[in-house]
């Protein structure tokens, strides 16, 4: 599997290019999945549905599955830690897993920064941002040493992560 992050503030435009950048690698025949993380509490199931009754009722896992999709959901109950690893290695056999909003961590990313946003660039202090997609190279505050790339050309993303796809081989850290 190969790994790389997206980061980048709230409405920079991560999302809308990693569907592009999915889906131009779904056409070369790869399996990609994704690790999201979010600040905001989510549901996948609804009220009403057993799958919710299951797990308001104390289930710690529910999962729901057919012959086309499966979901899992699991509900803790004080909130926990998380890290980007440890959800890498619940997913299924992949060629390419992206993981959007660890913005600190220790893997290769991609910045998705537009200067709308009004957020800082952190590829200057983050030795492990690799490239940076933006609508406006020209207004990128800090000159940028790594390669800046055209955030509304995904087929130029694919084209950058498949070239050096070799340096995105994602080896789990070591615990203990």
């Amino acid at each position: 599997m190969k790994v790389v992050g997206f980061c980048g503030a709230s409405g920079a435009g991560k999302t809308t290019l990693m569907a592009g950048v999915i889906a131009g690698l779904k056409a070369t025949g790869l399996r990609v999945s994704v690790v999201k993380h979010t600040h905001k509490n989510f549901d996948i199931d609804h009220s009403g549905k057993d799958s919710f009754r299951h797990r308001e009722a104390g289930a710690f896992e529910v999962v729901i599955a057919n012959g086309h999709r499966l979901a899992k959901v699991r509900t803790y109950d004080d909130e926990q830690s998380i890290e980007p690893h440890g959800l890498l290695a619940e997913l299924a056999a992949c060629d390419w897993a992206f993981v959007e909003g660890f913005r600190h961590a220790d893997l290769p990313k991609i910045e998705v920064w537009r200067e709308g946003v009004g957020r800082p660039v952190l590829y200057p202090d983050d030795a492990r941002v690799i490239a940076i997609a933006t609508d406006d190279p020209a207004r990128l505050p800090v000159p940028p040493h790594i390669p800046v790339l055209n955030m509304n050309d995904p087929a130029a993303l694919v084209a950058f992560l498949l070239a050096r796809s070799a340096q995105h081989d994602y080896t789990p850290p070591q615990r203990g």
